[in-house]
């Protein structure tokens, strides 16, 4: 026979650690009477967020790994002769697997515009030009930043453009920008 355990007496509460992280409040308005509630503002928190996001270039790791050697790769189909800038596993014409190809660092400016707004990453630089540029040999074009020409007044169409990399690749597509090549 199985023996009984004796009651045991009611545990303490256990206290719970009160630490300095997070958003710390002092004399929040708290009306004395309850029926003001629905009258109160709205109390309104400042809180930084951060987070490690983890992803795979996949497919595209070829075109980054060129940008991080100094090359621009781009893809092409044998069939249909059709080259890409902004590479495709497979061909958009006849759905057949594509190759990585070198495409030129020179080209021209195809069309063209002015940010005066952009993302944190470019805040700094507002305003800035991003180009559209087209390859001899390529059938797509390339979007781009264009560095160099402070005013849109100095840019024009067809105005002839070279790729330049940053010394220490990001591994993004902001690893290649381009500059008035004349």
């Amino acid at each position: 026979m199985a023996k009984k355990n004796p009651a045991k007496a009611p545990a303490a509460p256990k206290k719970v650690e009160e630490l300095m992280t997070g958003t710390t409040v002092f004399n929040v308005p708290m009306p004395a009477d309850l029926k003001a509630l629905k009258g109160m503002s709205p109390i309104v928190i400042k809180q930084p967020y951060q987070i490690d996001y983890i992803h795979s270039y996949g497919q595209d790791s070829p075109f980054f790994a060129g940008l991080s050697n100094g090359k621009l790769l781009g893809t092409k189909c044998r069939k249909c002769d059709y080259t890409w800038a902004n590479p495709r596993l497979a061909c958009t014409h006849c759905g057949r697997e594509t190759e990585w190809v070198e495409i030129p660092q020179s080209g021209r400016v195809h069309t063209f515009t002015t940010c005066y707004f952009g993302g944190e990453e470019f805040l700094k630089e507002t305003p800035f030009h991003l180009v559209l540029v087209e390859f001899d040999g390529v059938d797509t074009l390339f979007l781009s930043r264009l560095i160099g020409p402070v005013e849109p007044e100095e840019i024009r169409i067809g105005m002839k453009v070279k790729a330049k990399f940053r010394r220490n690749s990001q591994l993004k597509p902001s690893d290649v920008y381009f500059v008035p090549a004349e």
